[in-house]
């Protein structure tokens, strides 16, 4: 699925509320290393790419980002190839066949160069505008695990910026200083 949506390749560093789903919504994060692997992507994407995070959530088949990147799409792009393999190899290792199988079948025809398919096409930036779409997105993903009923309060979700924004606990990622919108 093409995405109407799309992140400024030059300029300013702009702010973005970015989506990235599984095909067809499978439900992949529910493995303490499917986590993980999406986590230590996003640390290396902050170290190595200039990603900027300033809020996250990572649900059991899509994750939400508020960040930017110098170059958001190659960033996204480059995020979504590696965190792809790594989870293939997670499910092979593990015998995870009947899931394989889901993102065999579901791989959108043209693609070629892998058996399997794990995250949608593209991604949906959003380009945040102001400092109250800013929060507001903020508080959209950050409530997404209690909706879903998983957690009764949003900082209580461990795969999260919440605690830290929210309570002021260490989290699973480093976030970065807000800059002034």
């Amino acid at each position: 699925m093409r995405t109407r949506y799309k992140a400024h390749n030059k300029g300013k560093e702009y702010i973005y509320f970015v989506t990235s789903t599984t095909v067809q919504w499978m439900p992949l994060f529910t493995h303490q290393d499917h986590f993980d692997i999406l986590v230590s992507s996003l640390e290396f994407c902050r170290k190595e790419k200039g990603m900027k995070l300033y809020a996250f959530v990572i649900m059991e088949n899509h994750i939400h980002l508020v960040g930017s990147s110098p170059d958001l799409s190659r960033t996204m792009q480059s995020f979504k190839g590696f965190t792809a393999k790594k989870l293939i190899e997670s499910m092979s290792r593990k015998g995870m066949d009947w899931m394989l199988n889901q993102f065999s079948f579901y791989k959108a025809k043209h693609k070629k160069e892998s058996d399997y398919q794990i995250w949608q096409e593209g991604y949906h930036p959003e380009e945040i505008l102001s400092p109250n779409m800013f929060r507001q997105k903020v508080e959209y993903l950050h409530h997404n695990p209690v909706r879903r009923g998983y957690v009764r309060r949003a900082e209580h979700w461990r795969y999260s910026s919440a605690g830290q924004i929210l309570v002021g606990e260490k989290g699973v990622l480093e976030l970065d200083p807000v800059p002034v919108l």
